[in-house]
């Protein structure tokens, strides 16, 4: 699969089961270990959990399986890295506090 492609995968498994508030961010010519941030929000630990695992299996059955992932265990902020997606699943509070969103979105204008 293509960066592209694998971007539109990701997006699709995290729809599968009703991530919230997916945000998108290209951070080519930022970064130098990925091409795409997406963050998107889990309404409890389980569904923190059930999203991110749900990339991981799916990932499994292509040619593109995950690098890795962080997190799991403790349900809060999830981390799964396809190489150019880095997925970020948190709850709401935790992504609240962190606040990916304004640093990549200053990084990605």
């Amino acid at each position: 699969m293509q960066n592209k492609q694998i971007l539109d995968f990701v997006l699709d498994k995290i729809d599968d089961l009703k991530a919230k508030d997916v945000m998108t961010f290209d951070v080519k010519e930022t970064s130098s270990i990925t091409d795409y941030m997406v963050v998107c929000s889990g309404t409890s630990k389980k569904h923190v959990q059930s999203i991110a695992d749900h990339v991981l299996l799916e990932a499994k059955q292509t040619d593109n399986p995950a690098l890795g992932q962080e997190g799991m265990q403790e349900g809060e902020w999830v981390l799964v890295d396809m190489g150019p997606v880095v997925l970020h699943v948190m709850q709401d509070a935790t992504r609240d506090f962190y606040q990916l969103e304004k640093l990549w979105q200053k990084s990605s204008n």
